[in-house]
Formats: structure tokens, C-alpha cells, sequence
């Protein structure tokens, strides 16, 4: 039989047990892609944008019914998991452990269904429709996939009207910072630039390799 499924605020260090553990669970995680629309092509180029937070959800059952008490005693617990910490001023991060599943998270939505009542109208028994979000912090992702160190090149597809100093604009966020991507692809005209082209974006600050000359964002 497995162990009891816990929520455990990462900021005070508090475990709330889940009394029953759910029946199942869903993970679920998207990927976005841009896409480039290239004349003569069947479809259009898919380059990479950003992966999407991990979500789980599942429905947990509370139930009071024997000990006669109220269930939004512990309904409460779990819903006062979205509450702003003093110490963070955010929602705190959680652990939610079961078996072998182990999802570092916080609580994004919460809905509580009552079912059952005392005579008095006190509900006994509540199911909560919880979905956590993947909390995944910078610092350890970038531990745990060995991002690259500033000699780090992006490729980029250009699309439809896109120019060196467009892209420079998205990438680096001026468009006057168009050079090194000019001095990596070996463009002496930065207007020659179509469609489908495969260019590498390079980190800045860059360095031109024959000059010398550093590039750096402002």
C-alpha cells in the first residue's frame, strides 16, 4: 500500500497529509514554437521558442464524516497553500510527494466541491479539484541542463521580412546591436537577408574576432 501523498510548504516547512490518496493524477506539459513562413515551401519552419511549465492535477478527497468535525477545517489548509508569504511576498513553493512522484510546485487553482452535510448543514465531506504548476528556478536549471557560457550560439530561421536589425531587436532588445550577428554569418550587407536563411545568434558581449572591437548591450 503506498504511503500517504504530503504537500510541504518549502518556506515554513509545514506538511499537510492528503487523508486519501487520489485516485489518479495528470501531468501535462507544452512546447511553443514560432513559425516561419517560406515561399515555396509545403510548411512552414518551426524554430524553438520556450517550453511551458509541467502542471499536475488531480482531486482530492477530504472527509470529516466520523469524527464529526468540519471538513473546511482541512480544505482550508490545503487552499491557504495560494496564500502570500510575509517573508516572499509570493504564494510559497511547495513539495508534493507520493511514492515515487516528486513535483516541486505551487498551488494555481483550487475548486472545493462539498457533498456531504451534518444535519446542522456543517459539510463532512469535500473534493478538491487542485492543479500545481512546476516551480523550476532559473539556478537550478541551469545546473541540472549545463546551459552554455557566453561563447553560446542561438540559431535563428528568418522569416517573411525579417531584417538583422529586426532580430537584433527581439534578440539582444536593440536593434542597433545588428553587427555581431552580421560579423558571425559572414554578411557584408546586412539587407541580404532572406527568407529561410539559418543564422547564429551569438551571446553578447561579442567580440569581433579581426577588429577586436567589443559589442555589448547598452
Amino acid at each position: 500500500m503506498l504511503k500517504r501523498a504530503t504537500i510541504t510548504n518549502c518556506v515554513t516547512g509545514d506538511e499537510v497529509p492528503v487523508l486519501f490518496n487520489p485516485e489518479e493524477y495528470t501531468l501535462a506539459k507544452d512546447i511553443n514554437y514560432a513559425q516561419a513562413a517560406v515561399p515555396g515551401r509545403r510548411s512552414p519552419i518551426l524554430q524553438f521558442v520556450n517550453g511551458n511549465q509541467q502542471t499536475l492535477d488531480m482531486e482530492l478527497l477530504l472527509d470529516t464524516y466520523e469524527s464529526g468535525g468540519d471538513v473546511r477545517d482541512l480544505s482550508g489548509k490545503v487552499a491557504g497553500l495560494m496564500e502570500i508569504q510575509a517573508a516572499t511576498h509570493a504564494p510559497p513553493v511547495l513539495l508534493f510527494a507520493w511514492g515515487s512522484l516528486v513535483f516541486r510546485c505551487v498551488l494555481a487553482r483550487i475548486s472545493q466541491r462539498f457533498i456531504m452535510f451534518r444535519p446542522d448543514g456543517v459539510p463532512v465531506r469535500a473534493r478538491l479539484q487542485a492543479t500545481f504548476n512546476e516551480y523550476d528556478p532559473v539556478e537550478l536549471e541551469a545546473r541540472e541542463i549545463k546551459r552554455e557560457t557566453a561563447d553560446y550560439v542561438a540559431v535563428h530561421v528568418a522569416g517573411m521580412g525579417e531584417t538583422l536589425a529586426s532580430i537584433a531587436a527581439s534578440t539582444y532588445g536593440d536593434p542597433a546591436l545588428w553587427r555581431p550577428i552580421a560579423i558571425r554569418n559572414g554578411l557584408d550587407d546586412p539587407r541580404a537577408l532572406a527568407a529561410g536563411d539559418r543564422l547564429e545568434l551569438p551571446a553578447l558581449p561579442f567580440t569581433d574576432p579581426e577588429t577586436g572591437r567589443v559589442h555589448a548591450t547598452r
